[in-house]
């Protein structure tokens, strides 16, 4: 792997020295994958529940007696210089120690956002695993981070990142993206007649189970808006999770845009991706070209469906190289014209150390080099809101259900244009907001002193 040439040629450092920023589903295994990892000392977790922090050390294998809990620099560097696991409550007492790296895995928008800025303040590089932080301020942390020379960057491990990679590789090949996006599970019973999503299920009519056979060639917009049509209960979900937020850090990193508020959002077969997800004048549905979008794949219980994965379509303009990807094994429409490449899983902080160790060895980022504000996230409330109402948790596993995401054209903040969904945590409202308006900035009181805030309002003036 040319990642393993590309370290053996620095000898400074010989390792790099990291600390992670919340050690929850996604950071705990960081920890407990670091061990194993050549190069990579993660010496500091920073977690507000020290025991979660203190846990996942013990999980990969420290002595109790060689986990340090700190309440300050000094008593951190101390255990530092003795070769001791550092836990702190505090995140900012790591941006003075003697590290290279920060990982931020909160899950909490506004916070991520602070730590970040002062890591890359404090010369450190970051691996921003927040997506949701990425999808607000993303593009000027990426500004700031280069004019600090160090190291911002979206991680490998989570699906924006593998995205991102992989349509770059594509693009380096000299073929065009045509369109890409997250894989997710759609499991079919034929026996029963139902599709199962997301822990729902629906149960498809016998005269319509037609639509869930393989697409005949030259039938793919057909199919694909039966299937829309009799899958239509799933929709209720699609703006809510993380895909919606998937896609706004991959539209900002990669310049592909969805295709309406949430993209086509079709349930298909692997095999018949590259039939659906080309463009109308190849036989799929898509409109334009460099297209993102969310590809539910169709499969039985013994079928494999890479739910977790990342694919892109792509066109090559070489005839023999199109023709030996194909004869490979690549699935593609029906005209050739359109070829699937797709990767089938992704693995969350087992493979963070990759970002890691390239930001601290390579000062390099796995991620996009320009990131810019393409897209942002828009909040629909799906209820009525009394003014004086706080908006709950909008980030992290559990989304507000009486909230609605969608993609829209990257705005400044202004009193008529839409709050970042992100940045609506724990805001209260300035006025009554029916169900169906789109929160805006005259609706919501701005909270002081939020590094968030801030940071979108440097980005806007930067960009937009």
């Amino acid at each position: 792997m040319i990642y393993q040439h590309l370290f053996r040629q620095v000898k400074t450092p010989e390792t790099v020295r990291a600390a992670l920023i919340g050690a929850g589903q996604f950071g705990a295994p960081i920890v407990t994958q670091a061990p194993l990892i050549p190069r990579l000392d993660l010496a500091a977790v920073a977690d507000l529940n020290v025991e979660a922090a203190r846990s996942a050390y013990l999980r990969a294998g420290r002595a109790p007696d060689d986990i340090a809990v700190c309440d300050s620099r000094a008593a951190a560097l101390r255990a530092l210089e003795a070769g001791r696991a550092v836990v702190v409550a505090d995140p900012l007492l790591l941006m003075d120690l003697p590290l290279d790296v920060i990982a931020t895995a909160t899950r909490a928008p506004s916070a991520a956002a602070l730590y970040a800025s002062e890591a890359i303040r404090h010369g450190k590089h970051v691996v921003l695993i927040d997506k949701e932080t990425d999808a607000v301020v993303g593009s000027v942390l990426k500004h700031r981070a280069d004019a600090a020379r160090v190291v911002f960057t979206t991680d490998d491990g989570d699906q924006p990142g593998l995205l991102i990679g992989l349509a770059s590789w594509a693009q380096l090949l000299g073929m065009e993206v045509l369109c890409g996006g997250d894989l997710r599970s759609a499991l079919y019973d034929p026996q029963a007649g139902t599709v199962s999503r997301g822990g729902r299920s629906v149960a498809v009519p016998e005269a319509d189970r037609w639509a869930l056979e393989r697409i005949p060639e030259g039938e793919a917009p057909r199919y694909a808006e039966a299937r829309h049509r009799i899958l239509a209960a799933f929709r209720e979900d699609d703006s809510l999770g993380d895909p919606i937020c998937h896609m706004a850090v991959a539209a900002n990193a990669t310049g592909l845009l969805p295709e309406g508020a949430i993209g086509h959002r079709p349930t298909l077969r692997l095999v018949e991706i590259p039939s659906v997800l080309c463009p109308q004048e190849e036989g799929g549905i898509l409109q334009g070209r460099g297209v993102l979008d969310v590809a539910f794949v169709l499969h039985t219980a013994d079928q494999p469906h890479g739910g977790g994965g990342v694919f892109i379509v792509v066109a090559n303009p070489d005839p023999v190289s199109r023709a030996t990807m194909i004869e490979k094994g690549l699935f593609t429409n029906a005209e050739g014209t359109a070829l699937l490449a797709y990767r089938p899983y992704h693995l969350c902080g087992a493979e963070t150390a990759m970002s890691i160790l390239c930001a601290g060895l390579l000062r390099l980022p796995t991620g996009a080099a320009d990131v810019r504000p393409r897209v942002d996230m828009a909040a629909t409330a799906t209820r009525a809101f009394r003014a004086g109402e706080t908006i709950s948790r909008v980030g992290g596993l559990s989304y507000d259900p009486d909230l609605r995401a969608s993609l829209v054209p990257a705005a400044p903040l202004g009193p008529k244009n839409p709050v970042p969904f992100f940045m609506l945590e724990g805001l209260r409202l300035a006025v009554d907001v029916p169900a169906g308006a789109v929160i805006t900035g005259d609706m919501v009181i701005e909270p002081p002193d939020s590094a968030l805030w801030a940071l979108r309002r440097e980005q806007d003036a930067l960009f937009l």
